[in-house]
């Protein structure tokens, strides 16, 4: 398995893999839901342009989106915050991400954290700070079994660290 950025994926099986995720996924919210290929090839570009820190708008933080792959198959995408702001120290932290409901239950959610975790290392961060719906056992799993403790929760979510 591999991360590969979406600046470099097939943009065709990118599209299709992005369009099998609802608009919010148990907290993972798809901001390219209903989207056309067209408008998926900006949005491709302006991640481009995000991942170098260019054109951000405010309030928002360089970031790079990857998709998973296994083999051939796009499986799942992760997004990787290179810094946290005040919101996203307090909220979603730096990593996000959705596994397409085809491939679920096969471990490519703790591995793909995996992959995106030693992307984060690479980037300097020492800790990755994550959240998760109460409700999403699943992902909360994910996240103990890559060494995350719950930091602290409220009555929606709960707030992991990962130590790098």
């Amino acid at each position: 398995m591999e991360l590969i950025r979406v600046q470099d994926s097939d943009y065709r099986k990118t599209y299709e893999l992005f369009m099998t995720f609802p608009e919010n996924d148990n907290g993972y919210m798809n901001s390219v839901y209903g989207y056309t290929y067209e408008q998926f090839l900006e949005w491709i570009e302006m991640k481009r342009n995000w991942s170098q820190g260019k054109d951000l708008p405010d309030g928002f933080v360089p970031d790079t989106t990857y998709v998973l792959a296994d083999g051939e198959n796009y499986v799942g995408a992760f997004n990787l915050r290179h810094c946290l702001n005040d919101f996203l120290r307090e909220g979603p932290g730096h990593i996000g991400y959705c596994i397409s409901s085809a491939y679920r239950g096969r471990g490519y959610a703790t591995e793909g954290l995996r992959l995106t975790l030693e992307k984060a290392k690479e980037m300097g961060i020492d800790e990755a700070y994550m959240s998760v719906n109460k409700d999403n056992t699943a992902s909360l799993r994910t996240q103990l079994k890559n060494s995350a403790l719950i930091h602290h929760e409220d009555d929606e979510k709960y707030y992991t660290r990962i130590k790098l």
